[in-house]
């Protein structure tokens, strides 16, 4: 694949700008330079500018995009030897299809060569590209979706639903969707059933208060993050399509995308519907933003190789079960002091191995005192 077909590089002037101390900006490979190789890259930064989803005057805008990037590029960068490619901004497609199926094309054709694609920019709608990507790849995939809304027909706005596009997807290979952040008085009740009924999981704006470190493990299941920047309160990221006076707040979205970049699985990440027009005189949504992405990647290079369960880097401990199944098994990486639990296949099973879960300390003393993790119980679901 010609990746430079996709897309209108970084304008030269915007890099020769980037000057300064230790500045992002200059240690990312930018497109179209002499010594560009994306098979050198652990990451690539690819900025949307389609906004048709969103429907009105909204339609096509590279000036979110823009701005972010510029946030970003002018943030200190770590002592950290970054591998990072700016490919700049994605060219849109005659309509809203086919920008997602360019989207699709080149995030797969990224993760073929083991780099990660973080996206920004454009509407949420986008993420089905995102998501489609992994179609070919012959693998389950665990989605999960930041947002205060569950967009599953809330309106007449076909484009609106994309989660259910994604959930209703053919062919199948959905494993697990996670929603986090979402507001009670935002979402219908029965768009909650829905997923509850599909053994999928959703975690109200309050838990996420309460104790953002179980959260991570959710995190830790996921191949793909999508993130809709209207899920941070209105206070701190005014620059959304519908700004909401609470949810999360920066720093709570930044530890997120922490998470998100520590998560060994996580291959593709999308951060959606900044809109421009509706930000303050600073710019503090593109300045979050630019943070959120800036945490990711540290994340990323902060990964301790912890998926290879065969090595002695973990502790195993297998609990009795007062009554089926008999016994639980969990694992402790002696790195990190995460947590993951087995969860077999039940019989007849085409899966091929037992499931191993992210899960938190609190599941194991759950499971010493007899009681089956809710982790435990919604995975065995999906899997019968």
């Amino acid at each position: 694949m010609d990746i430079k077909l996709f897309f209108d590089p970084v304008p030269e002037t915007f890099v020769d700008s980037v000057v300064g101390s230790n500045c992002f900006g200059q240690v990312v490979h930018f497109l179209g330079t002499k010594e560009f190789s994306i098979s050198k890259m652990d990451i690539a930064l690819i900025g949307l500018t389609d906004f048709r989803g969103i429907g009105g005057e909204l339609v096509i805008d590279d000036a979110p995009a823009n701005k972010i990037r510029e946030k970003l590029h002018t943030l200190k960068h770590g002592l950290t030897s970054y591998h990072i490619a700016d490919l700049g901004n994605l060219r849109c497609g005659v309509n809203r299809e086919e920008t997602v199926l360019r989207i699709k094309e080149v995030c797969s054709y990224l993760m073929s060569k083991k780099v990660v694609p973080i996206l920004f920019g454009g509407s949420h709608d986008l993420d089905v590209g995102q998501y489609t990507s992994y179609q070919g790849l012959d693998k389950l995939v665990s989605f999960l979706n930041v947002d205060g809304f569950l967009d599953i027909r809330e309106d007449e706005n076909p484009f609106g639903n994309h989660i259910e596009q994604i959930l209703l997807h053919e062919p199948n290979f959905l494993f697990n969707y996670s929603h986090l952040a979402y507001q009670s008085y935002l979402i219908d009740e029965k768009s909650l059933n829905s997923l509850e009924k599909l053994y999928f999981e959703a975690y109200r704006v309050g838990m996420i208060h309460s104790n953002i470190k179980d959260m991570e493990p959710i995190i830790r299941e996921a191949d793909a993050v999508s993130f809709d920047i209207g899920a941070i309160r209105g206070t701190d990221a005014p620059g959304t399509l519908r700004p909401q006076p609470f949810g999360l707040t920066g720093e709570e979205a930044c530890q997120l995308a922490w998470y998100a970049g520590l998560n060994e699985k996580l291959s593709s990440a999308g951060f959606y519907e900044y809109i421009l027009e509706n930000d303050d005189a600073s710019y503090r949504t593109a300045s979050v933003i630019s943070i959120m992405i800036w945490y990711l990647i540290d994340g990323f290079y902060h990964r301790k190789g912890e998926l290879d369960f065969r090595q002695n880097d973990y502790v195993k401990y297998v609990v009795s079960m007062p009554s089926d199944p008999e016994t639980l098994i969990f694992y402790k990486s002696k790195l990190s002091e995460k947590w993951w639990m087995e969860v077999p296949l039940p019989e007849g099973s085409n899966y091929g191995r037992n499931f191993l879960v992210p899960c938190r300390y609190e599941d194991y003393k759950m499971a010493t005192d007899g009681e089956l993790p809710d982790r435990y119980v919604t995975t065995h679901s999906r899997l019968l």
